[in-house]
């Protein structure tokens, strides 16, 4: 590897930060490559070259707050859209868990730039990451991002009888959507009426459409897991911080 690259894609894959941190950090004169103190957007760099960063562009990373809710049914994921509140709106101190064992303080400037990690479908709940931290953002939706996210999901059989082993086996391999193979996943029985879905991507309405070709009708989705991070015993409607000890 001998190309040039632009030094914030450069810094994205090193995992220093995103791209859009790393051309704010450019910008302040905040980002050395071999030492040397480079503020110009759009500068390339070569794979070997050392790049590192003031210790203000790490402070203010540090300040980025996470978030994880447990989005009602009703609300959209991300930008408001015909009408629909997106859960945003519900990060106001009166909705934080009491039990959040998080020190950090609630401040209005935690909502600037504080945008979804993915996404959860209007009539569905769980578990929803909002975040400021380019490093998560790009942890759970980036490219190349293998996160397991587990859902919940009640469902009803639209056929005689009860679901075939062969369609439980075609929802964890085999279907195709968009025309585009699925990736595995793990489907398995909770019990009469609940399956468990643990999925590595999220197409639009995923789960939905997978039920729809074996013939079953969701009735209730909710999302538990992302990741290594749990859902647990946050109420609906309420958030909490991320804590330091928890991964993705």
């Amino acid at each position: 590897m001998t190309e040039l690259v632009r030094l914030s894609k450069r810094m994205s894959e090193l995992g220093l930060s995103s791209r859009r941190e790393a051309d704010e950090w450019i910008a302040r004169g905040w980002v050395r490559v071999d030492g040397q103190v480079v503020s110009e957007l759009g500068s390339k760099v070569l794979p070997h070259q050392k790049i590192t960063v003031e210790r203000q562009a790490a402070a203010e990373q540090s300040k980025r707050v996470t978030i994880l809710i447990n989005k009602p049914m009703g609300y959209v994921s991300g930008q408001a859209e015909d009408g629909y509140t997106p859960a945003v709106a519900l990060i106001k101190p009166e909705n934080r868990w009491e039990e959040d064992p998080s020190p950090e303080q609630f401040h209005p400037t935690q909502l600037r730039s504080l945008v979804p990690a993915g996404r959860l479908d209007i009539d569905s709940v769980g578990l929803l990451i909002l975040t400021q931290d380019g490093r998560v953002a790009k942890t759970l939706i980036g490219e190349n991002t293998s996160i397991e996210k587990e859902y919940l999901v009640r469902v009803e059989y639209t056929k005689e009888g009860k679901l075939p082993e062969a369609d439980l086996k075609k929802l964890c391999f085999g279907l195709w959507m968009d025309g585009k193979p699925l990736l595995p996943a793990k489907v398995r029985w909770q019990n009469d009426d609940q399956l468990s879905f643990t999925l590595k991507e999220g197409r639009k309405r995923q789960i939905r459409r997978m039920c729809d070709m074996v013939g079953l009708k969701v009735v209730g989705l909710k999302r538990v897991r992302i990741g290594k991070v749990k859902l647990g015993d946050l109420p609906t409607g309420k958030w909490r911080y991320l804590r330091p000890d928890e991964q993705f």
